[in-house]
């Protein structure tokens, strides 16, 4: 399957390899969506509580505005699911099997005449410089 744009990730149940022109054109279209959002909420499926957390501080360490506190403080065994919350900056991981493997990024809004949108999987080490 070519992945073109973001619309072409959201069938896959895990992350797809990406050569770099397609990260590029991906990390675009994204934060055109990152920007006109009012705050995000990041889901990661990995193999282990510490990928999880390598890849939210990945994203972190890209965007200065996009921050958690309390990272050390989560473990989980085994596959697990992280979600983090950029308004509130709340993080939580939980053990669930059967996953697959990426970030999801969903954009939010105060509004709610906006649709919050979510895209991915990306690659985990998709905002990694």
């Amino acid at each position: 399957m070519e992945i073109n744009k973001l619309a072409d990730l959201n069938s896959l149940r895990t992350a797809p390899h990406l050569s770099s022109s397609q990260e590029k054109k991906l990390l675009i279209e994204l934060e055109t969506n990152i920007y006109n959002a009012d705050w995000i909420t990041i889901g990661i499926m990995a193999a282990s509580d510490t990928k999880a957390i390598e890849a939210l501080k990945s994203i972190s360490n890209k965007y200065s505005s996009i921050k958690f506190g309390n990272l050390d403080s989560l473990h989980a065994d085994g596959y697990v699911f992280l979600k983090g919350n950029q308004k509130t900056g709340n993080v939580f991981v939980r053990s669930e099997n059967g996953l697959g493997e990426g970030i999801l990024i969903t954009c939010q809004y105060d509004e709610d005449a906006e649709e919050s949108n979510t895209f991915g999987p990306l690659p985990l080490d998709f905002f990694h410089d």
